[in-house]
């Protein structure tokens, strides 16, 4: 069974009919958790939309370590610009739980493209939010500390992959708890577990700075973590502290 789409992604956008295509072209694979589907700097030969799971794009590091580049959802198309380019690979993608995807080769889904005209304005807008989307984390990195830019990424994460939670002893019926998650009362359970380090990859950061960056953001009570696990108890104060 597939996994509820992330709103926005590519496979959610397409119409019932395009979908079908798409499947009639491609077939299922199925990824263990930490299986490599794309090796930065080897050449391009196929792409995938994901079905269910979670992924991360990363880049290595000059001295060593991981730079994070994103994160991707079910609905994601991976690998579509070294598809198109026919370049090298420009990153690393790696899963981070078990998934499945549609695969097709790069032929095929150049045809795809070629016989839905949609399909292809669709992907340049997402290949458009994308790279603005690069554009203001690179201007993120100039403008915050450690600390903001965290408090960025886990206001992300619990956008993209929050589930309303309940602390025990708070007592609140969970459909109140539900009503209340919009206006910051809500405290939110980030249910992508990335380590320390993956987190320090992405905001640029060492991880030294990143621990003591979560140290300050429970200071405040604004979030409580585990290992590898994160629960945002005021995301409102994490959206503020992130402007």
């Amino acid at each position: 069974m597939n996994a509820p789409l992330e709103p926005g992604s590519f496979l959610a956008e397409l119409t019932s009919a395009e979908r079908a295509e798409l499947e009639r072209r491609a077939r299922v694979r199925v990824f263990a958790r930490g299986e490599v589907l794309f090796a930065e700097g080897e050449p391009s030969t196929w792409v995938a939309v994901l079905l269910a799971g979670r992924v991360k794009a990363y880049s290595h590091r000059e001295h060593g370590g991981e730079a994070l580049l994103a994160v991707r959802g079910p609905g994601a198309l991976l690998g579509e610009v070294a598809a198109i380019d026919g370049n090298p690979r420009s990153a690393t993608v790696a899963t981070l739980e078990p998934a499945r995807a549609l695969t097709l080769t790069a032929p095929q889904f150049m045809a795809f493209l070629q016989d839905n005209g949609r399909v292809s304005l669709l992907m340049m807008r997402m290949l458009c939010q994308r790279w603005r989307d690069a554009d203001r984390k690179r201007v993120e990195f100039g403008m915050f500390d450690a600390t903001g830019r965290v408090a960025q990424r886990l206001v992300e994460l619990a956008e993209r992959f929050g589930v309303p939670y309940e602390p025990t002893g708070r007592g609140r019926p969970a459909a109140d708890a539900a009503a209340g998650r919009g206006n910051g009362s809500q405290s939110v359970r980030i249910t992508l577990n990335l380590s320390q380090e993956e987190l320090a990859g992405w905001v640029g950061a060492s991880r030294e700075a990143v621990s003591k960056a979560l140290r300050t953001l429970r200071r405040h009570g604004w979030i409580e973590t585990g290992r590898r696990r994160v629960i945002v108890h005021d995301l409102q104060a994490l959206r503020r502290h992130a402007r």
